[in-house]
């Protein structure tokens, strides 16, 4: 296995990853009326512009040439204050393991990796809002729970 930053040859399989992990986590059934290609130029943009970015780092994990696991990390890059270097933080955001290839540790390398780099980066830390099935994945590679963050969600659809 071979753990690894994306790389532009890596696009197609990243946006297939996508697709998929949205329609395993489609419990509305709204997916089934979505166009692949127009999905597929939108993540494909998206996704040339963050692997030439220096905000976004796309970490995989791959067996043999394939994807198996992805987690993406976007910079937030924090206002300075006096007195102190200010590093970002990174949140962490579609975290992904295809179906086969789950349960044997794959993704907790993966997030080890992430957060070895992290360190090495000295970024001040790392968030994630986990759904409930992935909040012991999360503490048992190092994450503790905080304090809820709040939201706002725009009524603009």
């Amino acid at each position: 296995m071979n753990l690894r930053l994306a790389k532009i040859n890596d696009i197609d399989q990243l946006i297939k990853m996508r697709w998929d992990f949205t329609l395993e986590d489609d419990r509305s059934g709204r997916m089934k009326d979505c166009d692949y290609t127009s999905f597929y130029d939108e993540c494909r943009d998206f996704l040339l512009s963050a692997i030439k970015s220096e905000q976004w780092y796309i970490w995989i994990a791959e067996v043999e040439g394939t994807i198996v696991s992805h987690i993406y990390i976007k910079l937030v890059q924090k206002v300075p204050r006096p007195g102190r270097v200010t590093k970002p933080f990174a949140f962490m955001t579609n975290v992904y393991t295809v179906k086969e290839y789950r349960g044997i540790g794959i993704g907790s390398k993966l997030i080890l990796r992430i957060n070895k780099w992290v360190d090495e980066m000295k970024f001040a830390f790392v968030i994630v809002w986990p759904s409930e099935q992935g909040v012991n994945f999360y503490k048992k590679n190092g994450y503790n729970q905080c304090i809820e963050a709040m939201e706002y969600i725009s009524n603009i659809e």
